[in-house]
């Protein structure tokens, strides 16, 4: 009975390791296909820039979106492979050899837990690497574009203030979480507060004590514009201070991420989103394993007695739920009325209990 055990185990094990590989292969197909049209539309405009690199640019973004559909692709991939075994009958054949639901299960639960630690160990630090490298290739294809970009600038702001006065830099995209900066355009102010000159410059990188600014030009109040290859400001900003202000947590890989949390408590920042983050990426194979919970829950109910339609959209249903809670939660502890640790956990607790009592009542009850 034990080598029957294990043998179906590792049958049902492989059959949702190949579900949910596929449905998380299509997703990523589709959204690299959607981001690629999106790209070359922004792109069409601009001269020299070849379809490679913008295929290239849409690749290396996916993956760090993709890391956010991780819950629904194990939801719906083990929802799959548990209807497709009872759509042939493996199920019934299963439980006629004295085998019960908790252990067809187990080898798909034990299976999401390796999946989510090796997402959460090798997967985020590489779509964490990817994303930065998308970054730097972006850059590159709309630096050159008329304006640099400019006209783009949204989101990323440094306001500086020293001896000389007040500098205020607008940049459209940032880089190595914002040590380096593209598509700038910086306003001077004297010790008064009166306005000095307006600068537009292609990229800008921190280096120790001051700004190099490249393909600067100058826009003064008494002159015309001036052209200049490089353009140095001193500063007292630190690249710990700017990658701190720059950064989001999803932008820093799992391994990084407790230096960030010390950098930031010593020079002030707020910790709460880096800790969020943290904790999430420790309970996300937990969090799938609780995916699977609610995909059983809901996938084995047998086809000759009908309803099959209507649990699978309170599956579907379950996992939408789940995932509010889950926004909700992030929500709360980012405006620090929540710790990290509930945050994070709760949606787990919850998803793991509602498809454990749900299996508990179906096949026990």
């Amino acid at each position: 009975m034990s080598m029957l055990i294990n043998t179906l185990g590792r049958y049902f094990a492989g059959r949702f390791v190949i579900s949910a590989l596929g449905v998380f292969l299509s997703i990523f197909m589709l959204l690299v296909l959607v981001d690629y049209i999106e790209m070359v539309r922004k792109t069409s405009g601009l001269v020299g820039v070849s379809a490679l690199m913008v295929a290239e640019t849409s690749l290396f973004r996916v993956p760090q979106l993709l890391e956010k559909m991780m819950p629904f692709c194990i939801l719906i991939g083990a929802m799959t492979c548990y209807l497709a075994l009872s759509r042939r009958l493996e199920l019934v054949v299963a439980r006629a050899a004295g085998v019960s639901a908790w252990q067809f299960i187990a080898p798909a639960l034990a299976s999401a837990i390796v999946l989510g630690v090796l997402a959460t160990v090798a997967y985020n630090p590489m779509s964490a690497n990817l994303s930065e490298l998308s970054k730097r290739m972006e850059a590159e294809l709309f630096g050159n574009a008329p304006g640099g970009g400019v006209q783009d600038a949204s989101g990323f702001w440094i306001n500086q203030v020293n001896s000389d006065g007040q500098m205020i830099i607008n940049a459209a995209r940032s880089e190595r979480q914002g040590v380096r900066l593209t598509g700038l355009t910086l306003f001077r102010f004297d010790t008064d507060g009166k306005f000095k000159e307006r600068i537009e410059a292609r990229e800008a990188t921190l280096e120790d004590g001051h700004w190099l600014f490249k393909s600067v030009r100058r826009y003064a109040l008494d002159g015309p514009p001036v052209d200049q290859d490089s353009f140095e400001l001193p500063t007292t900003l630190t690249p710990a201070q700017v990658r701190n202000s720059f950064s989001t947590p999803e932008t820093v890989s799992f391994w990084q991420l407790p230096n960030y949390i010390r950098s930031s408590e010593s020079s002030g920042f707020a910790t709460a989103g880096y800790r969020l983050q943290y904790h999430k990426l420790i309970a996300q194979p937990f969090l799938l394993a609780a995916m699977v919970m609610l995909a059983a829950s809901v996938s084995l109910r047998f086809f000759r007695f009908g309803g099959v339609q209507k649990m699978v959209l309170s599956g579907v249903g379950a996992g939408f739920l789940l995932y509010v809670l889950s926004k909700v939660t992030e929500d709360l502890s980012k405006a620090e009325l929540m710790h990290p640790i509930a945050a994070a956990w709760l949606p787990v607790l919850v998803g793991g209990l509602t498809g454990f009592l749900a299996l508990l009542y179906q096949e026990d009850g």
